[in-house]
């Protein structure tokens, strides 16, 4: 009898993975697989992988509410650089360039206060496929990452943040996609570090309007002990010219008293090489 059970179980198992080898087969020339997929506009990243040799930028401007009481919205500059490597893994580094604006005097006093502006600290990581097949309709990704200690020094107490993600998509047709993000990330490796975490949740949907032009919509949160559930929603449209080059305009709205505000930009997302 256990023989008998062993024997349908590696048969369905087998049965199981010549059908996903098909769907992917099936599925590799799919605009959803073929086009370019960015990790931006919104906080969700995508369970798109590079393949090895192909390189892709994705870079963009936001505006952004004051980041402390009594400044003024500026701009935030962020490029994302993404190389595939062997083995189902993909590298990344992230940089972002916060507007630098004069220093605020008090309303008594006569010190200033500095506002952290300029280069931020860098954020290295890599995508590790955790499917079966980059091209089936179904994803599991893994992602690591490390924000450094460089940057600016008016970004103080900067540590070490160790921060990871499941990634997670479902292809709908051809063209649409629904992508979900599941993360943590804290400052510094002690144990303590970990009881003041931020923890974020996405969920995102983005689609076809027609051949070249299509929409995306996304919730988030985030949470973190001290300062409660962070949620927000961020929206937009893209125009992709050619399947290796988008173009997209986006705006936000982080919700709740500790919300990060109304946010508007625009990107820009270049993939070299696999653009036939």
């Amino acid at each position: 009898m256990q023989k008998t059970i062993l024997l349908a179980l590696a048969t369905l198992t087998c049965a199981t993975t010549r059908t996903l080898a098909q769907d992917a087969a099936d599925n590799q020339n799919a605009p959803f697989v073929r086009n370019i997929r960015p990790d931006r506009p919104g906080m969700t990243i995508t369970t798109n992988m590079l393949r090895p040799g192909q390189v892709q930028l994705d870079a963009g401007v936001n505006r952004v509410d004051a980041l402390v009481e009594g400044g003024a919205r500026r701009t935030l500059s962020s490029a994302t650089l993404r190389v595939g490597f062997f083995n189902h893994i993909e590298l990344r580094a992230t940089q972002n360039y916060l507007q630098r604006l004069p220093a605020l005097a008090p309303e008594t006093g006569g010190n200033t206060r500095q506002q952290p502006s300029g280069l931020a600290p860098l954020t290295v990581g890599a995508k590790f496929l955790a499917s079966t097949n980059q091209d089936a309709k179904s994803q599991v990704v893994m992602l690591a990452e490390m924000t450094l200690r460089n940057g600016d020094s008016s970004f103080v107490n900067k540590v070490l943040e160790p921060a990871a993600r499941v990634l997670i998509s479902q292809q709908i047709g051809e063209r649409y996609g629904l992508e979900a993000n599941l993360g943590f990330r804290q400052r510094g490796f002690k144990a303590a570090d970990t009881k003041v975490g931020t923890y974020l949740t996405t969920v995102a949907l983005n689609g076809p309007i027609s051949a070249n032009t299509g929409f995306f919509a996304e919730a988030y949160s985030t949470f973190q002990r001290d300062q409660g559930a962070r949620p927000g929603v961020t929206t937009g449209l893209y125009w992709r010219p050619i399947p290796g080059i988008r173009f997209d305009v986006t705006a936000g709205q982080g919700m709740g008293k500790n919300g990060t505000g109304f946010t508007a930009g625009a990107g820009l997302s270049l993939r070299l090489g696999g653009n036939k």
